[in-house]
This record gives C-alpha cells, sequence and structure tokens, in this order.
C-alpha cells in the first residue's frame, strides 16, 4: 500500500522497535536522524512527569535538525503504550502525548478502542503487536491503524509462529499499514519483510549495540558476541513467553536448560518472576538475527550498513529476475 505521510520518505523502510530500559531520547533521536522511525516505551521515562521532558526534546531537536537540513528531514518519532491492566499510567501517558501529537503510537499486551481513538484524534496513526491472526482481527475491529507481526525468532516478548505463515494469514484478510518483526537485523532480511507483504521491517535487538542506546557495557557485548544459538525461549522472568540472551541467565546463576514456567496470571514485567534476577537489568532480552552486529557504533553506521545491503540485496534480485 501507500505509505501515509510522513512514513513514505524513511530512508529504508525501518522502525526501531521499542526497547525497554534501552530506548531512550538519545537513542530515537539518533534513529530518527539516520532515516528511520525510533521510538521507545512510554514507561522508560520515570518519574511520569519525565515523559513530557523526553518529548519535548525529542520534538524540539528534530525540529532543529528538520531547519538545518530541509534535503534531509528526520524520520518520525513513536512512543509504545502498554496497554495491560498492571500499567497504572496509562491515562497519564495518553494525556502526556497528546500534548505533543506523537505521529506513530504502538500498543502492546492489549487493544483498546479508547486509545485508539484518542490518537486518531490528533492525527496520529496506531498499530498494534500480535503474536497470532487472532490478536491481529481483534486489534484491527478494536480501531488498530497497522499491525506489527511479531513472529518466531524475535527479542523480548516473541511469538512462536513462521513470518511465513503469520503473514500470508494476515495478508488475506487485511491491507493496512504492517511492520513485521522477527530476527530482522540484515538489509536482505528487510527485502523479505517487504516480499512477504509487509510495509516496514520492526528490527530491535541491533539497536543495543549502538553508542546511543542505554545498556550497559555488558549488555552491548553480549549482543556483538551473541548469535542466534545463544537465545533462550522462557515465560519465567516476567509471566509473558520471550527471548533473552543465554549468557545473561547463566550470569544470574540460573540454568538456561532447566528453567520452570511462571504463572501467567502474575505478569509483572521487571520483577524477575520467581527468581532474583530482574527483566530487563539483569535478564537481557534478545532477538536471534544478531549474529549479523559485529562491533558496538553509531546508530547512523548501523542505518548506512543496513542501507548498503538493503540496495545490494534489491539489485542481486532484480538482476537474478531480469
Amino acid at each position: 500500500m501507500s505509505l501515509p505521510a510522513p512514513f513514505d520518505k524513511l530512508r529504508i523502510p525501518v522502525i526501531g522497535s521499542p526497547l525497554f530500559i534501552v530506548s531512550g531520547p538519545e537513542l530515537v533521536i539518533a534513529q530518527c536522524k539516520a532515516g528511520i522511525v525510533g521510538s521507545f516505551p512510554a514507561l522508560n521515562a520515570r518519574p511520569q512527569s519525565e515523559l513530557d521532558e523526553w518529548l519535548h526534546r525529542i520534538t524540539e531537536e528534530l525540529a532543529a535538525h528538520n531547519r538545518d537540513n530541509p534535503d534531509r528531514p528526520a524520520a518520525p518519532f513513536a512512543v509504545n503504550q502498554i496497554v495491560h491492566r498492571s500499567n497504572d499510567r496509562i491515562e497519564a501517558d495518553m494525556a502526556t502525548c497528546a500534548k505533543w501529537q506523537v505521529p506513530l503510537v504502538i500498543t502492546s499486551l492489549g487493544a483498546r478502542e479508547e486509545i485508539f481513538d484518542a490518537v486518531r484524534g490528533w492525527g496520529g496513526i496506531t498499530m498494534h503487536d500480535v503474536i497470532n491472526n487472532r490478536f491481529a482481527h481483534k486489534a484491527i475491529e478494536k480501531g488498530a491503524d497497522g499491525l506489527i507481526p511479531v513472529a518466531a525468532g524475535a527479542g523480548g516478548h516473541a511469538g512462536t509462529l513462521s513470518p511465513f505463515a503469520l503473514m500470508q494469514e494476515i495478508r488475506e484478510w487485511f491491507d493496512g499499514l504492517v511492520a513485521l518483526s522477527g530476527s530482522i537485523a540484515h538489509g536482505r532480511s528487510i527485502l523479505a519483510a517487504q516480499a512477504l507483504g509487509a510495509d516496514f521491517a520492526y528490527i530491535g535487538s541491533p539497536w543495543i549495540a549502538t553508542e546511543e542506546a542505554n545498556a550497559v557495557d555488558g549488555y552491548k557485548e553480549g549482543i556483538v558476541e551473541g548469535s542466534a544459538d545463544g537465545i533462550v525461549y522462557s515465560n519465567l522472568f516476567t509471566g509473558v513467553h520471550g527471548n533473552y540472551l543465554r549468557s545473561s541467565i547463566e550470569k544470574a546463576g540460573l540454568d538456561p536448560e532447566n528453567l520452570p514456567e511462571s504463572d501467567p496470571s502474575k505478569m509483572n514485567f521487571g520483577s524477575g518472576g520467581n527468581t532474583k534476577a530482574k527483566a530487563w537489568k539483569d535478564i537481557w532480552g534478545s532477538g536471534q538475527g544478531i549474529g549479523t552486529v559485529k562491533s558496538v557504533g553509531p546508530v547512523e553506521d548501523m542505518v548506512a550498513r543496513l542501507e548498503t545491503e538493503y540496495t545490494a540485496a534489491k539489485k542481486a534480485l532484480a538482476e537474478a529476475t531480469a
């Protein structure tokens, strides 16, 4: 489908996914200036009043960039809202987002009509992340503008379905905006996401290994040194199944091969379940695509790499099908 402004002028069709703790103003601003959508979870701004400060800074710095670079404007930014009953900040955070008229709101762990209506009221767009076709239907029925299918291999709270199956089922009935998530960390994978029917690639874990990310050095090094084999899928740490770096689980004194199941009804996003280790502070989320990340560097360098790979993949495909 044709993309709505200003999403039709991205450098490459990529949305940087919101990373708990890791995504802050520095990372978001760098991503947007580099030409991709930058995002962060509203809950990263603590206390709640800091969300207003973050959105003020992001809005002002991107506006200044656009004034100085009219031929290379920044991409829009997004805020992620956790729409779960455990989030007692949702009303206050949405009011702050309304004040700054956030261009894109990404909703997770629940779809609520009033949230979608509110964003539409100030001219923004909503995209809801889903792990299966049933949840996708529910989100659109309740008013979401777009979907983020979180396929197998994605970092953090991820699903188990193949992106081939999930995208096929969704595109049978939905022709709106879609950003595909799951092990995307190379330009070829961005093109593959488009071939499956997605408008955007939704990329998270590689940004952890950037200079602008709010992550400790050990976490960044774990991404650089990691691979698909080093990712463990468990619901122990938050009550929701997700993918985590094996090395961080071992460092916490746990056996990755023998993790107990957690009670989903006692969902808590930072408690670590029945362990002393806390997700995401001690137990580090990561997707399976991190094998492409070879060093820590600035966001601009990573975007440039993805762009080069994406361009080369399109050229190779055109030559192969000529």
